[in-house]
């Protein structure tokens, strides 16, 4: 049994922001290899899912930075993580339309 100690140093939006990126990537990937209209739907449907959720985690880390002074720095690196997924995305919606 391996231990996975590790996820417990990350928060849950950082974990969302890397699982969001993961998966995004590899569904990016197999379009690259496999040109289909289904993974192409697929990978939207994916996108639009992976924006509610973020947007949800995002409001939540405002609320965070707003109402919990002593964690301000921590709550700003974790939205600045979080947001960073969306020029990743952009990139790969340019390279799918292109």
């Amino acid at each position: 049994m391996r231990n996975f100690n590790w996820i417990n140093t990350f928060s849950f939006s950082t974990l969302i922001a890397i699982f969001s990126f993961l998966i995004g990537t590899v569904l990016f990937l197999l379009f690259i290899i496999i040109p289909s209209q289904n993974l192409l739907i697929i990978g939207f449907l994916y996108v639009a899912t992976a924006v509610f959720i973020n947007l949800i985690i995002l409001i939540s880390l405002i609320g965070q930075l707003l109402f919990i002074p002593l964690e301000r720095t921590e709550n700003t690196i974790r939205i600045l993580i979080l947001l960073s997924n969306i020029p990743i995305a952009i990139l790969y919606l340019s390279h799918i339309i292109y």
